[in-house]
Formats: C-alpha cells, structure tokens, sequence
C-alpha cells in the first residue's frame, strides 16, 4: 500500500509554482526523510496530502488510494506542523481536551501515560513548557490518535541537541509499537541518517531522487582518484559531484551495475547519506529517479578544494 501516491501534482500561488509535474508512489511501512532546500516545495507537498490544500493540478491519494482531506484520510493521518499548533494559554490537560472532542480516534489513557513518562505536568500551562515538552505535546496529541501515517514538517527545527534525541526516540518507539508510517521533512541531515529507510528528495518543486535508502546507497560510491583522469572517466559513468584537491579528484558517481568496475589508479568508498543528499543539493540538474542511470550520462559539478 502507498501511503502517498501522487500524479502530476502541482500547486501554484499566484505565478510561482511551488511543485509542479510532482509523480511519486511512497510505499507504507517507511520511516520516510522528505529533504531538499529552502523553497523545494517539501511543506506545499505535506499540505497537499493531508488535506489542507487542494493541487492546482493533478491527484494526490494517500493510505492506498483515499483522496486527500476525504473524512477517512483526516481520521487516519495525524500532522505536526514546524509551528505546532497548541493553545499557549491552555493548561496541558485542557489541551488534551480539546485534542479528544476534536477526534473520533482518541486513546486518552496513553496520552496521559506518554506525558507522565516524560514528566510534563497537566496543570502546566502550555505556554510554560520548553520547546522540547512542546514538541513532545504535539507528537503525543497525534500518537493519541492512534494514526496509520504520521506527517511531521521540520518537527526539530526549534529544539536543541539533547530534545531532538529524545523526540526521535519517542516517534521511533512509536513506530516499533504500532507500525506507523512516518513521512519527516528536516534539514538536519545527521538524524535523518540515524532513522530514514526511505529517501524523497525536492528541488525547485519537482521530484529529484527518491527511493529505499539501502538501494540508493548502494547505487552510488565515492572515487578517488588522478585530478587528471576525470574528465576521461566521467565519459563511461554518470558523475554526479567531482571535487579536486590538487592533484587528487573525489568523484561521487551513479553506478550502472551492482559491481561496476572501479579504473586502475582508483579506490573506491561507500557513500552515506549525508554526502548523497549534499552532492545532489549542490547538483539540481543531476535528476535522478529510480532506474539505471544511462553509460556515458554525466550531470557534473566541479569543487575545488
């Protein structure tokens, strides 16, 4: 089941396309990293599919084809916003509240039992807690209705180190316990690399790279090498990033072949993905799908160091 299946979607504000020719099938069952820069169309995107606004043009279903803001899609998505929206002059319990009249799905004992657990009183005013117990409320509220795709736009964006670690182990202990499906946007590579088996990539509103985490890894490497073999072997590979260092090149490529062979003079690394999501950041035009990419295709960016 695809819990976000979309069909030339696009989303115009006045003249600016924020995504647009947008086709893309998210299989169920992912921890999903929706990354890309300032701009890509990553939050229109989440918008569109659960709900809060309609595509300019084409289709977007989610959770094996219900149309988008339909009653049965909004009873089985739950969405944080960056800007979670919580009640600031609201007590804890009052917020819980109205959380649960405005739910048919609501599983009040767990809720209290997640914020006992992480120690956020229910007489406090929602306004006094810290950011990190505010994330923590929110990802509560939607855990609270029991969701089947949890949808999360740049949820770590205000908090620090120690209450980034501690919301990811709460939205991964809930994946663990209820098998939710989980679509993330953040710019925060490193945390997404410790979770993510599933990679969607945006920029400038369209569809860049997207697919497994473990099979775009495995599709790329990194090769160093002669400075001045490159331009020799970007002619049989599809180079996506080459960086120089004097002497010496760093070429991150798309391979075409589970074993392709690596040039006499060369070594070969694997890539995390950190460096596969920065590599294509730097290089837009390098579009990348899944499927092989063609011998002799080279979208190369040059860095000198």
């Amino acid at each position: 089941m695809n819990v976000i299946e979309t069909s030339g979607l696009g989303k115009r504000y006045g003249r600016t396309w924020a995504l647009r020719d947008c086709t893309l099938a998210i299989p169920g069952g992912h921890v999903v990293a929706l990354v890309g820069p300032n701009g890509a169309g990553k939050t229109t995107l989440m918008s569109l599919a659960v709900g809060l606004n309609r595509p300019t043009r084409g289709a977007v279903t989610v959770l094996g084809g219900e149309p988008a803001g339909s009653p049965i899609a909004l009873g089985q998505i739950a969405f944080v916003a960056q800007d979670a929206p919580l009640y600031r002059n609201l007590s804890v319990a009052d917020m819980l509240h109205v959380a649960r009249n405005l739910n048919q799905r609501w599983d009040a004992s767990r809720a209290r039992a997640r914020l006992t657990e992480l120690d956020i009183p229910l007489s406090k005013r929602v306004g006094e807690l810290s950011g990190g117990q505010q994330a923590q409320l929110a990802l509560t509220i939607c855990l609270a209705r029991r969701p089947d795709l949890l949808v999360l736009d740049e949820p770590l964006a205000m908090l620090d180190p120690l209450a980034r670690h501690d919301f990811m182990a709460a939205m991964m202990a809930a994946v663990a316990e209820d098998g939710v499906s989980v679509v993330m946007s953040s710019h925060v590579l490193a945390e997404l690399e410790r979770i993510a088996d599933y990679l969607v990539m945006l920029s400038a509103g369209r569809v860049q790279l997207a697919g497994e985490v473990d099979d775009l890894l495995a599709s790329h490497q990194m090769l160093t090498g002669p400075a001045s073999e490159t331009d020799k072997y970007a002619e049989r590979m599809c180079v996506v990033q080459c960086r120089r260092a004097g002497a010496q090149a760093h070429l991150l490529v798309r391979t075409t072949a589970p074993a392709d062979p690596v040039p006499p003079g060369w070594e070969a690394q694997p890539v995390t993905l950190e460096e596969l999501v920065l590599a294509y950041l730097r290089e837009p035009a390098a579009a990348v799908l899944p499927g092989p990419a063609p011998v002799g295709t080279s979208h190369r960016s040059e860095v000198q160091a």
